[in-house]
């Protein structure tokens, strides 16, 4: 099942599209990973999500339903830009915002206990926001992005600002929500998260989506079909359809290779020909990082 869709959407600001028939499906209980360059129309796609506007044509549906008003009761939404009110207490703050979003003002106390807890944030209840870190702030948002319990949460850039350990304390949460059956939506730049955390992945590129699908088959789309082999010796001359791409040296005296072989031919092939030449420390099929495929995607449009 399909916790959102978006079907064919437009959106145009004055001589600019920012979104040019954009169709979407999320699974249930996935980490979808929404990426793109810098204007490319991520940001009007989460913004319509979240019915901050509104799409110039196309439908939205979440849940199966088509989007209205209350479900915004369904939806957190930790925007790039965050906003917080300064001059508030943490505590006054989060309650406030509980409430906006339907929670009795004893389920808010009742869920923030367990969120300052979690993140060790028990001193904060009476300080002002202007007064914390950006990273205390980004916390801060977090809880209030995700503590009425959504079921599908909307993450732009949410490691922006953290060090190392509150990021991977992000991450747990992330892995976590998404155990307990919620959805994220997470847009970002930082492609090593894509990796570690992503089920699935949208690419939008000038107003376009370009690419989606589950991550492991986007990967499978992107192979070059290319080995990558470790040894001592002379590898000689193979085959001329046994492409050899590029050969470095190692800090520890081995070579390795990059081999692509022919579609008509076994990785057995290969090996059979190295065994015969050298002595091989290690062998592995290159498979392309989410950076990789994201530069040749978006440079192929661009072209």
């Amino acid at each position: 099942m399909n916790i959102l869709e978006t079907h064919h959407i437009v959106k145009q600001y004055a001589e600019h599209r920012a979104l040019d028939d954009v169709s979407l499906t999320v699974p249930k209980g996935c980490i979808f990973g929404l990426l793109g360059p810098n204007g490319a129309g991520k940001t009007s796609l989460i913004r319509i999500v979240n019915q901050i506007t509104a799409p110039d044509s196309g439908d939205v549906l979440l849940g199966g339903e088509r989007l209205k008003p209350d479900h915004i009761k369904r939806i957190g939404y930790l925007p790039e830009e965050r906003g917080l009110y300064k001059k508030m207490k943490v505590g006054e703050q989060l309650l406030y915002l509980a409430q906006l979003k339907g929670l009795t003002e004893r389920e808010a106390m009742e869920k923030l206990k367990i969120w300052f807890l979690k993140f060790d944030i028990k001193t904060w209840w009476n300080k002002h926001i202007e007064d914390l870190s950006k990273g205390m702030q980004q916390k801060v948002q977090f809880v209030a992005t995700v503590m009425h319990e959504p079921d599908l949460i909307i993450l732009d850039e949410p490691f922006s600002g953290f060090d190392p350990i509150n990021a991977n304390l992000i991450k747990d949460e992330i892995l976590e929500l998404r155990e307990k059956g919620k959805t994220i939506i997470f847009s970002t730049h930082r492609m090593e998260s894509v990796e570690e955390l992503c089920d699935y992945i949208a690419l939008i590129n000038r107003s376009h989506k370009i690419l989606d699908g589950p991550k492991r088959a986007i990967k499978e789309q992107f192979k070059t079909n290319t080995y990558h082999v470790e040894y001592q010796g002379d590898l000689g001359e193979l085959p001329p359809a046994f492409i050899v791409q590029k050969t470095l040296a190692t800090d520890d005296g081995f070579l390795r290779t990059d081999i692509q072989i022919p579609s008509d031919a076994s990785v057995n092939d290969l090996i059979r020909r190295l065994l015969d030449r050298v002595t091989i420390r290690s062998f592995g099929e290159n498979i392309p990082s989410m950076n990789e495929i994201f530069i040749k995607a978006v440079g192929s449009i661009n072209d």
